[in-house]
């Protein structure tokens, strides 16, 4: 039985104060915990008798046996899962050297957490490894954006930085392009693109900050069809942002 201080703990979790003072998060899910529960190093998982079994593999950690009620205690999710946990955040160091040779994504204050999310997801299928976000851009240890990412939290790296300061540093030290996405910008697919350089995909409603615009080498448009009739105002920035990199590995 899980007394009702560890469930008040773990439902504490919705909140980022919390997952900062912990340096804990929240993931949910048999499917999320399959996928990631073997990166990370657990602090408290349970399972009902169903996902039990399952789950007791995944992990080194004690699993506890939880009822459905206790876990919709738990949960910030509409549906109760079958399992969750509270796992540690990793410790990640920035290495610039590293990153310079390869393509990089940045979120300029990207505020949705279920577009930081599937925008995590996307950099995993086109093998992006890092990832940089302004410190405007949604947490992503929020459970929504845990969700979201559908595993690929285990495999891209996250860090929040002063995001002009990175990308001049960037640009100035280690000869990276900055590519910004704009809706004044040229047409990406009569650009040169390389295939190391930042990707930067600004606020949904804002796009990028001009601070970040003064800093970006090339201006990024994709063009919608036919050209000249009328369309939707913008697209959605994690649709975007798989457009934008399926054309740079494409190239």
């Amino acid at each position: 039985m899980i007394s009702k201080n560890q469930i008040k703990f773990v439902y504490s979790f919705g909140k980022k104060k919390t997952r900062d003072e912990h340096q804990l998060f929240l993931a949910e899910g048999v499917k999320i915990l399959r996928d990631i529960l073997p990166y990370f190093e657990a602090e408290f998982v349970c399972a009902t008798e169903e996902a039990y079994d399952e789950i007791k593999t995944l992990t080194k950690t004690h699993v506890e046996m939880a009822t459905h009620a206790e876990i919709e205690k738990m949960t910030q999710l509409q549906s109760p899962p079958k399992a969750l946990a509270l796992l540690k955040m990793p410790q990640r160091k920035l290495d610039f050297t590293s990153i310079s040779k390869s393509l990089v994504l940045a979120l300029d204050g990207v505020q949705d957490p279920g577009n930081v999310g599937t925008i995590l997801r996307i950099a995993d299928w086109f093998g992006i490894n890092t990832v940089l976000c302004s410190q405007q851009t949604a947490d992503v240890y929020n459970p929504k954006t845990i969700q979201a990412t559908m595993g690929a939290i285990a495999r891209v790296s996250v860090s929040y930085v002063d995001l002009p300061s990175t990308l001049q540093t960037l640009k100035d030290k280690y000869k990276m392009p900055i590519y910004g996405t704009f809706l004044d910008g040229k047409n990406m697919y009569e650009m040169e693109l390389t295939s190391n350089g930042v990707i930067v995909m600004g606020n949904e409603g804002n796009g990028v900050t001009p601070e970040i615009d003064k800093i970006s080498d090339h201006r990024l448009y994709i063009p919608n069809y036919p050209v000249g009739v009328p369309t939707s105002e913008s697209l959605n920035v994690s649709v975007a942002t798989a457009i934008v990199c399926a054309e740079f590995r494409r190239r």
